[in-house]
């Protein structure tokens, strides 16, 4: 189908263009930006004056539940959920039911989320079977079969030989290495450790717990040649002002690091607990606000590379029980675009092109090579690329309503939050997966 998008502000950080005309799409490609061609007759306009025209969304972690769940249709609701949100490829982790650590398991997924025609997926294959941390998977087998990068996801590894023999493994063959830092004996609590936490008879899990991790791999990094050869490692979701500074400290030393954080940690703190409430009960736990400031500015600065919605859908079952005993996670596909750009315009913020970099451009850029074909054109808009845009309405006011939010993990901190701005229509490959 050809596709004129009309007249909208056509924002893409990767290029630094911030002007309003149009773009013209035909087979899954962007024909042209700006103007489109005079012999171009398109089979669908849309209107897109007084709206923003970005490229699609990039999100590093967002769980689907499948394979696991597809009794209750979860790769549906959820992948909907990702386009209502603008985002057009997600990054799924690998702690699914099974774990995604066998060849036939990920090429189901990819072909499932294939026949959907909505977002594109980017399986994260386990590092270790089953996540136990002690033999390494097929990773040559599990790239072949679509997975795009190795990871733990919640389940950190407890033999440092194991984890050193991973890096190894990796850097000889180019494979990326995902890792949430922490220490498996210090991150068993269910808040941030400190005052507020204590108060509430809450176990804690300190700052050390993701510091110590951070120390270890980065020493592994540094045993292997230096740090030249050793594999590109990406630290996910990092929680402390203090990992932020670990962090900075190892990409000026020149480690082959990259890091993101969610949009939990971005804008909430322990404060947001409120009276037990375990719809902030997450991993990793929301930490003081001088956490979350020194998280705010290592992401305005470029220290961390990207923002994640770490969508979790959990069931309400799961969510009504006692703070300690509540499933951790929360729902965010649908509300990564608006928040990221509510920090972006905030009165400290970094505007709205850095916020939207953030969730487009580097999180394509941690992906990197791992993207195939798509790496010229994911989380951009540029002519000859993969059409994957979003037109967003910056004037929208919306109420968070959990009952409304399209995914079925209805759970969220932000809940009755005010928005401004949402999503209009999303295009994935020049098929218009949704319109509001």
């Amino acid at each position: 189908m050809k596709i004129l998008i009309e007249q909208g502000r056509i924002i893409d950080p990767a290029s630094g263009r911030d002007e309003t005309g149009d773009i013209a799409i035909a087979a899954g490609r962007i024909l042209s930006i700006g103007r489109a061609p005079a012999d171009f007759t398109p089979a669908r306009r849309v209107d897109a004056r007084g709206c923003w025209v970005l490229p699609g969304l990039v999100d590093l972690a967002a769980r689907l539940r499948e394979p696991g769940h597809e009794h209750a249709r979860m790769l549906e609701s959820e992948m909907a959920a990702a386009v209502a949100g603008g985002v057009t490829s997600l990054v799924c982790p690998p702690d699914t039911d099974p774990v995604l650590d066998e060849p036939g398991l990920v090429e189901m997924l990819k072909t499932r989320a294939e026949r959907l025609h909505q977002a594109r997926v980017l399986p994260l294959g386990a590092l270790t079977r089953g996540l136990k941390g002690e033999v390494l998977t097929e990773m040559g087998l599990l790239t072949d079969a679509g997975c795009v990068a190795f990871g733990q996801a919640e389940a950190p590894i407890v033999n440092t030989q194991v984890l050193q023999r991973a890096l190894q493994y990796a850097s000889s063959f180019g494979y990326a290495i995902w890792l949430r830092p922490l220490d498996p004996w210090l991150g068993g609590g269910v808040a941030a450790s400190g005052p507020l936490a204590m108060r509430m008879g809450l176990a804690g899990v300190p700052v050390a717990a993701e510091t110590v991790a951070l120390h270890t791999v980065f020493e592994l990094l540094r045993a292997m040649s230096g740090g030249a050869t050793a594999p590109r490692v990406h630290l996910c979701r990092l929680s402390s002002a203090a990992g932020v500074a670990l962090l900075r400290a190892a990409k000026a030393e020149g480690l082959r690091v990259t890091a993101d954080v969610s949009i939990h940690s971005l804008h909430l703190s322990d404060e947001d607990l409120g009276y037990f409430d375990s719809r902030a009960r997450l991993n990793p736990p929301l930490r003081q606000p001088r956490d979350r400031e020194a998280l705010r500015a290592a992401l305005a600065d470029g220290t961390l590379d990207a923002l994640v919605s770490d969508h979790t859908p959990v069931e309400a079952d799961a969510k009504q029980l006692p703070f300690a005993e509540a499933e951790p996670g929360a729902t965010g596909l649908e509300l990564l675009l608006p928040l990221a750009l509510q920090w972006g315009q905030a009165p400290d913020g970094p505007g709205i092109v850095r916020a939207l970099a953030c969730v487009t451009q580097g999180p394509a850029r941690v992906l990197g090579a791992a993207l195939g074909t798509l790496q010229a054109s994911c989380g951009r808009l540029v002519e000859g690329g993969v059409a994957d845009v979003c037109v967003f309405d910056p004037e929208a006011r919306w109420a968070v309503d959990a009952a409304a939010l399209r995914s079925q993990g209805k759970h969220t901190p932000f809940g009755g939050l005010q928005l401004t701005g949402r999503v209009r229509c999303t295009l994935v490959a020049g098929q218009l997966a949704h319109s509001a």
